[in-house]
């Protein structure tokens, strides 16, 4: 018997359609994500059921994102959900063991391609907020709080977390995302388990980054590796390093900022402090340090790179219409692995297509920025659409019918302009009452900021030219003493003023005022592993031939 499941349309506004596919809809937003989308994507990844069913695949998938709309409600409650508006005959209710059954059947795979499908940059680059300059502004950023069921195949594979004050309730996922930060759509995501670092998800959609983005991100992402990596993809960023750090001096610019190198990349590093005053007259203070590969002090003014770094932020906003208005900070369904990454993929699939149907009610009004958006109301729209299972299309080709209903109810419940608060991060749902830092100096409460000055921090003088003499060799290595750098760059800038010469790690610490020799022989030896020293002998180091060849070049940098 012929497949007629991927041929066959829905007909949710009634006039004599297939009962069997009529449930597979997903009300106004069945127009992002169309029935002929769906069921390429089941024949691609031979998904397609091989006899004609009750419950045909495509109905399957279309249930599957329905549960994500509806996370409160059991598999029959969503079912009804959106079974309700149809007036196709011969609809029949199945079994929550049928529908579990549809679940399994249809697998995650589908779910992750249709939602690598759909990743992507949603805004146009004229849309208010979306670009800096000729670049499109991403952010990356990871979220450690998606919640599982505490059951045995979750813990095998996700483990159970361990907290100050015992073990975690439920195991939890990490799930790491490139976000426009525009308009807040997903360009890429991957998950998995709290134990892999954030990083090493984030490399995983590296491959995503083009030359036509800038990328933000905050301190867990300035790993020396991790911005060679960004950078190689041509992309430019604005990455916050950790105070931590003391990056060795090669120029300072006359806007205050240096250039640097992180590694073997050329960056440029901005030091400013924050100062907010709040409504209640409160004043805070907050110290960035910003690196960029933007190295041009004219064309990228400090100041500005400080005030594009604060849309970074937008990925959290993100993670919040995910997990708590979408998921209503609700534990996930599944539990095993295969339902969990369907899940999974099913929420991502809904946000984005919630995400596409509010740009394009704000791009239908020029000068909107998305940012006054409202996910809330797109989202609860949404749901009535289902129940009325209404696709919102009749080609008449109006205003409302282009923007849709839930395009129409986002206009009119526009969000007033953005507004400068600030207040402290905590947990929610802490495991004790007390505050875990009573020392914040940030309000426990959002306040309104009425003032907010940036002073850029004047830095330190370069580091002193390579010296011809003993004299002049101990005058350098009493400048390198007070640059205030890191280990690392201080003993690459000593052994830079004699290229040639071999080093033990008893005679740099002495050169360098380093008490703790056996600690700074073993962080020679890893320096060495990595490549950036050369050893030649027991405990004996040379500079590598390729930071030889830098410092020959371009005497004093290291």
């Amino acid at each position: 018997m012929t497949d007629q499941s991927a041929t066959a349309r829905p007909d949710c506004l009634g006039g004599g359609g297939d009962s069997v596919l009529a449930p597979g809809h997903l009300g106004e937003l069945t127009r992002y994500l169309p029935v002929e989308l769906v069921d390429a994507v089941l024949e691609e990844n031979h998904a397609v059921e091989r006899r004609r069913r009750l419950l045909p695949s495509r109905v399957g998938v279309y249930f599957i994102l329905a549960l994500s709309l509806f996370p409160a409600l059991g598999y029959l409650r969503v079912w009804d959900k959106l079974t309700a508006g149809l007036t196709t005959p011969g609809i029949d209710r199945p079994s929550e063991k049928a529908l579990r059954c549809l679940r399994r059947r249809v697998g995650p795979t589908p779910l992750k391609a249709l939602f690598e499908v759909l990743a992507g940059p949603l805004a146009q680059p004229t849309t208010v907020g979306v670009r800096y300059r000729r670049w499109r502004t991403v952010a990356f950023d990871g979220c450690s709080a998606v919640k599982v069921p505490d059951c045995e195949r979750n813990r095998a594979w996700l483990g159970k977390i361990q907290a100050r004050l015992g073990w975690a309730g439920y195991p939890l996922l990490r799930l790491m995302t490139l976000c426009e930060t525009g308009s807040r759509g997903l360009i890429g995501a991957v998950f998995g388990p709290t134990s892999e670092y954030e990083t090493t998800y984030a490399r995983r959609l590296l491959p995503l980054v083009n030359a036509s983005m800038l990328v933000l991100a905050d301190r867990g992402f300035d790993a020396d590796d991790f911005l060679a990596a960004t950078a190689a993809t041509g992309a430019q960023f604005v990455i916050r390093i950790t105070a931590r750090r003391r990056p060795a001096i090669l120029a300072v610019l006359p806007d205050g900022s240096y250039l640097t190198r992180l590694g073997r990349l050329k960056v440029r590093v901005i030091d400013a402090t924050i100062t907010m005053t709040t409504d209640s007259g409160q004043t805070l203070c907050e110290h960035y340090r910003i690196a960029t590969t933007l190295l041009d002090h004219r064309s990228d003014p400090a100041e500005a790179l400080l005030r594009l770094y604060h849309e970074r932020w937008e990925v959290e906003s993100a993670y919040y219409a995910l997990r708590h208005t979408l998921q209503d900070g609700l534990v996930l369904r599944s539990q095993d692995r295969a339902g969990l990454e369907q899940e999974l993929w099913a929420q991502l699939i809904v946000y984005q297509l919630l995400r596409a149907a509010m740009v394009d009610a704000v791009e239908s009004c020029p000068g909107t920025d998305p940012d006054r958006a409202s996910f809330t109301v797109a989202l609860e729209t949404a749901r009535d659409r289902i129940v009325l299972a209404d696709l919102g299309t009749d080609g008449s080709g109006r205003h409302d019918e282009l923007v849709g209903t839930i395009g129409l109810a986002v206009l009119a419940g526009l969000l007033p302009a953005r507004r400068p608060r600030t207040s402290a991060r905590s947990v929610k749902a802490g495991r004790t009452r007390y505050p875990t830092n009573p020392a914040e100096p940030r309000p426990r409460q959002s306040k309104a900021i009425t003032g907010l000055t940036v002073t850029l921090r004047s830095a330190p003088d370069a580091p002193p030219q390579p010296p011809d003499d003993h004299e002049d060799q101990r005058k350098a290595v009493a400048g390198i003493r007070s640059m205030g750098a890191g280990n690392r760059n201080r003993t690459f800038h000593l052994m830079a003023a004699e290229p040639e010469r071999s080093w033990r790690p008893r005679e740099v610490a002495i050169a360098l005022g380093i008490r703790n020799y056996a600690s700074f022989a073993t962080q020679m030896t890893h320096w060495a592993a990595e490549g950036l020293l050369r050893k030649i002998a027991y405990g004996t180091y040379t500079l590598s031939d390729a930071w030889k060849r830098t410092t020959l070049t371009n005497p004093g940098v290291a």
